[in-house]
């Protein structure tokens, strides 16, 4: 009896400091850094103040940046979407010669994106690129400064964005029941009507989801603007890191990531209606897979076809010459010619033996794992507690711990300045601006929504039935939970643990803002080597952490999406 009221008084003692422990951190971390940005802005002098819209608007370069946000993200909704649609029905509708080559080549973009993915592209068409410089050899009158501003940063960001059609439209082109379409056959209908009144309805929910996403990525676009952009077309996201460097304009920063907040609430509000209005789809219950269609008509064949392989090699070009010049020495770098002359492994024995070259490399590879490592421990032991204890106070915690989800990285980041660059008592007086440390706190902040929502999936989805044959066996709580339950949800763990490591290897949107200046991460490195006073040795540097990072993202894919995971179940 004595043994159960102990045990008892341990698990309420042990409730209340966890309890107090998660509070602490959602209120300092997650709910003051917000509160305080919208108060320093609107009450700076200790007063409700709406001075902060009279200098925004009275500032032309925040004006046109806002502007060229709304402009990018209504440009992406069309050009992405007619891109996107396009590459899936070459890969999942039409018969096309070579689908699955062209499949490999449209899925570059997942092991190939932001950072790195903009600077292969200005390598490609920038001024001193491989193919503006092949040009204009060609064309001596042609301009090399061509590829920038509002049409360089649409073409970057057109086929940045497409791994989200690549993923959900394919899945919803599969799930069509080709019984439908072969109905419509029978009736007379034409190809074109086939595709207009039959395929792209069944898509439409997907679209429209993607499309508000698309939206809200051409709000918050930082690399490709501030890499190709020029000085013609800045957009929001680089014009708060220009206003956050200045103290007399940080509050114009706070407004606009605030804005920014805004938009993306209300852009959450539409997706999450768009859901709510259900799926166009077939209701047989017996569906027949979708068989590809040929296209009889030559013409088009031909068209489709010939489309179908340009994009392929627009996706492949940069990559195949990033992997290339990666072996090669600075005088096929700095002139875009390739000769097995100046083929060469200096670069790569270069990242094992300066220190320069491999030391971003090792900052990013610790703050990334460290960062993986406590979100995934902190998140695998908050499942348990929201699995265990379905209640009012776990739904609460739950919906708080979702917070960053609703707040862009930026306002976020901005956030965390504000408030800790002075000593704060509810951190013991210790100030994080300007620390190593600020930047590992926002790094475990912006995982937490992802990486709680896929454990707690997993513990959903094991067999409560063991849990209680281990207690039945006299096993205690903790010992069943190492035991039993960490060994089946391990697989999923390890799986958010590579995928959240992976993400932050080459992190710059979040990390330019809170980073150490003399422990430079990755990707602020791979930003200032993208600059084109740049040295062509830092040019050479930036591709090789190009391909490693390619390799590590193709090694993380394999084993959490690929084959890799298929006997494992992994998500």
């Amino acid at each position: 009896m004595n043994k159960f009221i102990n045990t008892h008084i341990q698990n309420k003692l042990y409730l209340w400091v966890v309890g107090i422990i998660l509070t602490w951190f959602i209120t300092t971390f997650l709910i003051l850094p917000n509160v305080n940005i919208l108060y320093t802005t609107f009450f700076a002098e200790g007063v409700f103040s709406l001075e902060p819209f009279q200098k925004l608007l009275s500032s032309e370069r925040a004006m046109k940046s806002l502007a060229n946000s709304f402009l990018l993200g209504i440009t992406l909704v069309f050009t992405v979407n007619i891109v996107g649609i396009f590459l899936v029905l070459v890969t999942d509708y039409f018969d096309i010669k070579g689908a699955k080559i062209l499949r490999l080549g449209y899925f570059t973009t997942m092991i190939y994106g932001g950072l790195i993915l903009v600077a292969g592209y200005q390598f490609i068409y920038g001024n001193t690129g491989f193919l503006t410089t092949l040009l204009v050899k060609i064309f001596p009158n042609m301009n090399p400064d061509w590829f920038v501003g509002y049409p360089a940063v649409v073409f970057v960001m057109t086929f940045a964005c497409t791994t989200n059609h690549i993923i959900f439209l394919s899945n919803a082109i599969k799930s069509i029941d080709y019984q439908t379409v072969e109905a419509a056959k029978n009736m007379g209908a034409s190809p074109l009507g086939i595709l207009t009144k039959i395929v792209l309805p069944v898509l439409q929910p997907v679209l429209t989801t993607l499309s508000v996403l698309l939206f809200a990525t051409g709000l918050g676009a930082m690399s490709a603007p501030l890499i190709v952009g020029g000085e013609d077309f800045q957009t929001i996201s680089p014009m708060i890191l220009t206003f956050a460097n200045s103290m007399s304009s940080r509050d114009l920063a706070a407004l606009l990531a605030i804005f920014l907040g805004v938009s993306q609430i209300v852009l959450l509000y539409f997706i999450t209606r768009a859901e709510k209005k259900g799926f166009y789809m077939s209701v047989s219950k017996v569906k027949t897979k979708i068989v590809k269609q040929k296209i009889e008509n030559k013409a088009a064949n031909f068209i489709v076809h010939f489309f179908g392989y340009v994009l392929f090699a627009i996706y492949v070009l940069p990559i195949a010459a990033v992997i290339i010049f990666s072996f090669t020495d600075t005088y096929s770098i700095s002139t875009g010619t390739l000769s097995w002359d100046h083929f060469t492994l200096e670069n790569y024995a270069k990242i094992l033996t300066d220190a320069s070259a491999y030391e971003p490399f090792v900052i990013s590879i610790i703050y990334s794992g460290l960062t993986a490592i406590i979100v995934v421990a902190a998140m695998l032991f908050v499942a348990r507690l929201i699995h265990k204890y379905n209640n009012k106070l776990t739904t609460a915690l739950e919906y708080l711990f979702h917070i960053p989800w609703l707040i862009p990285g930026i306002l976020m980041a901005l956030g965390l300045i504000i408030t800790f660059d002075k000593p704060m008592s509810i951190i013991g007086n210790i100030v994080l601006t300007g620390t190593l440390g600020l930047l590992l706190i926002a790094y475990v902040i912006e995982k937490i929504p992802f990486t709680l929502r896929i454990l707690k999936a997993a513990y959903y989805s094991f067999d409560s039935s063991l849990e209680d044959a281990a207690k039945n066996l006299g096993a205690g709580s903790f010992y069943t939970f190492i035991r039993v339950i960490i060994p089946i949800v391990l697989p999923t763990t390890l799986a958010i643990l590579a995928l959240n490591f992976n993400s932050l290897l080459a992190d710059y949107d979040l990390t330019v803002f809170l980073y150490h200046p003399l422990y430079q991460p990755l990707g602020i490195v791979i930003r200032n080597n993208t600059d084109p006073t740049a040295s062509i040795d830092a040019k050479a540097m930036n591709f090789v952490y190009s391909v490693i990072l390619m390799v590590i993202s193709a090694i993380v894919i394999y084993f959490v999406y690929g084959k890799g995971s298929k006997k494992k179940n992994i998500l």
